[in-house]
């Protein structure tokens, strides 16, 4: 009963855009880019803040709203930026990382449906302490260069 409540809380919480928490870890400023026309392939940005006293590895992520959701890096090498999935985001006790552009970000491939900028879609982060965290997150569009 008590497990139920606290899901129901969590997607109260997520729902209605104020930050996710599930034992000491809070999301915050949870955003999925629309993709560019003819893409499909989007990405996902939030922070993960760690207020527990170990470090907790954020480990996947899924969403019913797209076919596959892989976590990702940017890395720069030779010159060259480059992208590549990683197994898992580490976050250190007491300790904040931010998925963002140019950074840790999750990539998110083949919505399941048109999305539109203003509407959200419903994001599962799944963390090494047997946590999950599901929370609603805005589609915005990509900025414009």
């Amino acid at each position: 009963m008590i497990r139920l409540a606290a899901l129901l809380l969590t997607v109260v919480f997520g729902l209605a855009g104020l930050p996710v928490t599930a034992a000491e870890l809070t999301v915050t400023d949870g955003q999925v880019r629309v993709p560019m026309p003819g893409r499909t392939v989007t990405a996902g940005y939030f922070t993960i803040n760690n207020d527990t006293s170990s470090a907790v590895k954020l480990m996947s992520a899924t969403s019913a709203a797209f076919e596959r959701a892989e976590l990702h890096q940017h890395t720069h090498q030779d010159g060259v930026m480059r992208m590549e999935q990683v197994t898992h985001i580490e976050i250190a006790a007491k300790a904040s990382v931010s998925l963002q552009p140019g950074g840790l970000h999750l990539m998110l491939f083949n919505p399941k449906q048109p999305l539109l900028a203003g509407e959200s879609v419903t994001v599962t982060l799944s963390f090494s302490n047997d946590q999950q965290i599901e929370l609603s997150m805005p589609l915005t569009e990509m900025p414009r260069r």
